[in-house]
């Protein structure tokens, strides 16, 4: 079956409160701390090489994010991911403006080839991931539609061995082999920084809680939809959204994500 169960996510997630290692950007570490706190998770941000192999055995889960790359960051992001392999901790690659650059394009490459459990992005990320020639990076904003990624995503699934999951106004998914749509979210979520980057934390955390990759995945994109669905009735701007989204995933529970998630 396509759709995964999401019947217990939001309450297996707050039993087990797991402790979220996220080697993240400068831009979002505050919102996606924040997120992670409300949805039930434990945050930490760790990014020191000299520290990350110690930490992430610690962790239910690994988030490594690039969005403000440099080489003692990748260094670390390597390390992590070397140590999240030994100890059995499932991880999240977030390729963030992936084919913007060189050096960038490389960093994500190499970091794929690590077995995250996730890689989630925007169209042109995964496109650009993919190796598809058509990919126009526009720094971390899409060019494209989502839709236009569902085959690279599928394609990208199946060479890693991984779940692939593309955000946009429809999220995809995909294990390779399936495939769920989640159909939430509003406009809002482009208007506010590191939205993307917040979605990569809370699959962070619903692994964490010890969903299955596809399962984590697809709880996490689609409680981020239904939350900002919510969070938009009460705010006038982007400014009041923010506030209100932590609102949102602080009161989401199991019945509210199972009535309003629209998976097909």
């Amino acid at each position: 079956m396509d759709r995964p169960d999401l019947t217990d996510a939001i309450s297996r997630l707050r039993r087990a409160s797991p402790l979220i290692h996220n080697i993240t950007n400068y831009v979002v570490m505050n919102t996606t701390a924040n997120a992670l706190l409300a949805i039930g998770a434990s945050p930490a941000m760790v990014h020191a090489e000299e520290e990350v192999a110690e930490f992430v055995p610690l962790a239910g889960a690994l988030v490594v994010n690039i969005g403000t790359l440099s080489p003692s960051w990748l260094s670390a992001m390597d390390r992590a991911a070397g140590a999240a392999a030994e100890a059995g901790v499932p991880w999240v690659l977030d390729p963030v403006a992936v084919g913007a650059t060189p050096y960038r394009t490389a960093a994500a490459v190499s970091l794929s080839r690590r077995r995250p459990a996730v890689i989630r992005g925007n169209a042109s990320e995964i496109l650009a991931l993919a190796g598809d020639p058509e990919a126009v990076p526009k720094g971390p904003d899409s060019t494209s539609d989502s839709s236009a990624a569902r085959e690279a995503a599928r394609r990208l699934a199946r060479d890693l061995e991984t779940v692939v999951a593309v955000t946009g106004e429809v999220d995809y998914v995909t294990d390779g082999a399936r495939m769920v749509a989640i159909a939430n979210g509003h406009r809002l979520l482009t208007r506010v920084t590191g939205m993307g980057c917040t979605a990569t934390a809370l699959v962070g955390a619903f692994l964490g809680a010890g969903l299955s990759a596809y399962e984590a995945a697809t709880a996490g994109l689609a409680a981020l939809g239904v939350a900002a669905e919510a969070a938009a009735l009460r705010a006038s701007g982007p400014g009041s959204f923010q506030v209100a989204l932590m609102d949102a995933l602080h009161g989401l529970d199991d019945e509210v994500l199972a009535r309003r998630a629209r998976l097909s």
